[in-house]
């Protein structure tokens, strides 16, 4: 069997582990995320990006094939199988899933590649890769082998919200409530930071991935931003790659960056001299490989919360209108 090819939707979270991951957003799919209504009973039908997906029973062996997947069935307290490796980064030892001891010794199908033979081997009922970056024959071939919930997608054609992730896979494994009680609870952690920070509401912020000779600010709908709009901020209007010579576009009322220490990134003389970075309004989350940029690449149930207690204290020293203000670090 092949390999699948990932389909250059947006720019993936794979780049949080290599910056060469990085792929340009392409899909004119306008496809929404949607689910038949239910109460958890058998059997389900669900809706993704190329079709429906009928579950007959509730799924006893669950493996997951998309990049976070594995943190929303954790948090709905059902353990898979196996599992996709989340490439580039230890995420065996994830702080934000310490409570599941029994994930970190998964069986892995696959990493940037599916090994469908692998994958075959696990014996699935249950196949879930609501973020799994699939080319849609690669679809048909691991649908042949169990049900599979496919990948969703946004209004625009972009990656669904982690909120349709958790309802979708919540509807999937017979765990609704479950699943509207974890999104209200990491709902309720959003607005007690929001309103305790009622700065942040309307502030441009550039969120740059580090890229060779340059940096990348992310879209609207990239997951990663999405954790920062959902605080307040706002989206600049010029996204995409920032060159040498277009430094001025990281240079917004805020500026927060993945990829690279504030100490790699300010020995460079221009990137210092920007304003945004003088007044100390840049929060840095640290290189790629270390927990907070993969925290925002996850972008889970079980991850944000921990995003949340780990940035909003650099967030908020950096929107306080105080240049003297030291930024804590990350990390």
């Amino acid at each position: 069997m092949g390999m699948p090819r990932l389909r250059p939707i947006f720019v993936t979270t794979l780049a949080l582990a290599t910056v060469s991951a990085l792929v340009a957003c392409g899909s004119d799919d306008d496809s929404t995320t949607s689910v038949a209504e239910g109460d958890g009973a058998f059997p389900v039908t669900v809706e993704h990006a190329y079709g429906s997906t009928t579950i007959a029973a509730a799924p006893g062996r669950v493996v997951t094939i998309g990049f976070n997947d594995l943190d929303f069935v954790l948090a709905l307290g059902s353990t898979p199988v196996a599992t996709r490796e989340f490439t580039g980064y230890d995420y065996r030892q994830r702080p934000w899933a310490d409570r599941y001891p029994e994930a970190a010794q998964l069986p892995e199908v696959g990493g940037m590649e599916l090994d469908f033979e692998k994958l075959a081997e696990a014996a699935p009922d249950l196949l879930v890769g609501t973020y799994s970056l699939l080319e849609e024959d690669d679809y048909e071939t691991v649908s042949s082998i169990a049900p599979t919930v496919g990948e969703l997608r946004g209004s625009g054609g972009g990656p669904a919200s982690w909120e349709d992730q958790l309802t979708t896979i919540g509807r999937s494994l017979g765990k609704s409530n479950e699943a509207q009680q974890l999104l209200e609870s990491v709902r309720a952690d959003f607005a007690d930071a929001t309103a305790a920070n009622p700065q942040f509401a309307g502030r441009t912020a550039a969120v740059a991935m580090v890229l060779d000779g340059g940096f990348y600010i992310l879209e609207a709908d990239d997951p990663r931003n999405r954790f920062f709009t959902d605080l307040g901020f706002v989206t600049p209007a010029e996204v995409g790659a920032v060159g040498p010579e277009r430094l001025d576009l990281l240079d917004q009322q805020n500026l927060i960056v993945l990829g690279a220490t504030k100490e790699q990134l300010t020995a460079d003389p221009l990137f210092a001299a920007l304003d945004v970075v003088k007044n100390d309004r840049t929060v840095y989350l640290g290189e790629f490989g270390t927990d907070a940029p993969a925290a925002l690449g996850f972008a889970s149930p079980l991850s944000l919360p921990y995003l949340l207690d780990v940035t909003v204290p650099a967030l908020a020293a950096a929107t306080d209108e105080d240049p003297a203000t030291v930024v804590p670090a990350i990390g």
